[in-house]
């Protein structure tokens, strides 16, 4: 199992339960979320789906991280990244398939950015609102499964309208 998985799915939900100890804080500005391309744009539609309870557990975890310290450092990989870690055991893993790949270069190229990037996640924002219309969605995400529901079209118009992450809705 890579060591990300359990850096992801716990210590990230650790820092963020935890936000009140001075420990947990320090932990969490220390933390850098990597994030593959195509995700760049999956955390603005984000609305608390997911692939599974845990999968959207730790998405949530993340887009709240981001969306309450807007200058979290991510670094851009290839490959699975943090939320990856969270993608649920017995379903056949799609984090490596050439298709997912696809969509990082068409993300990351359309924004002007390239795997082993370090920047603030306000950078990757401003990216966003300055080269990505929502209907690019259509044809950068022309493969995704999650694409017919709309969110990260919306997420996007949200963005260029100059707002920020909204909160998520509470699916309980």
């Amino acid at each position: 199992m890579p060591n990300f998985i359990s850096r992801s799915c716990i210590l990230i939900g650790i820092a963020l339960k935890d936000a009140r100890s001075e420990r947990a804080r320090e932990e969490r500005l220390n933390l850098t979320i990597r994030l593959r391309g195509h995700h760049l744009l999956c955390l603005l539609g984000f609305r608390g789906m997911g692939y599974s309870e845990a999968y959207a557990a730790n998405m949530a975890n993340v887009y709240n991280r981001l969306k309450d310290e807007p200058d979290t450092a991510v670094t851009i990989v290839q490959g699975p990244d943090d939320l990856c870690a969270c993608f649920p055991i017995g379903v056949e893993p799609h984090c490596e398939n050439e298709s997912v790949t696809e969509l990082d270069g068409n993300v990351l190229r359309k924004l002007g950015l390239h795997v082993g990037l370090d920047m603030p996640w306000t950078d990757v924002i401003e990216r966003v609102r300055g080269g990505v219309e929502p209907e690019d969605i259509h044809t950068l995400c022309h493969t995704c499964q999650w694409r017919s529901y709309g969110v990260c079209e919306a997420g996007v118009r949200t963005i260029k309208s100059g707002q920020w992450l909204p909160a998520l809705p509470d699916n309980r």
